[in-house]
């Protein structure tokens, strides 16, 4: 299980180019998260784009302590998945409609394991 802050994309992420594995922050030219810490966020997505290479960023993040803590997409694609399973981060992806309107800052835990997503009401 994965829990932190909810950090929302409407565009997909490119790790390869699109976040710095030694500083765990976007950096991708004009995307909406570029300047922002990914680093223990739960991090929401459409899909990820790029290289298979990105998989790997993915991993180096997890080891230089600044990786996700959860992934959420809304279409699971390889490059994402086999990223966070090599990583161990928990990820899901096909949300009910529901969770499309919880606001970025919102305290959420993510079940990989399940599949199951709940927000904290007290945070």
């Amino acid at each position: 299980m994965g829990t932190g802050e909810l950090l929302v994309s409407p565009e997909p992420i490119s790790f390869l180019s699109g976040v710095d594995p030694e500083t765990g922050t976007v950096v991708e030219r004009g995307h909406p998260l570029e300047g922002q810490s990914i680093a223990g966020r739960v991090l929401a997505f459409p899909y990820g784009k790029g290289s298979t290479v990105g998989s790997y960023v993915i991993y180096a993040l997890k080891q230089n302590g600044l990786a996700p803590a959860a992934i959420i997409n809304t279409e699971a694609e390889p490059i994402i998945a086999v990223g966070a399973i090599i990583a161990g981060i928990p990820m899901v992806d096909r949300l009910p409609p529901e969770f499309s309107h919880l606001s970025p800052g919102t305290r959420v835990t993510v079940n990989g394991d399940t599949g199951e997503v709940s927000c904290d009401e007290t945070g």
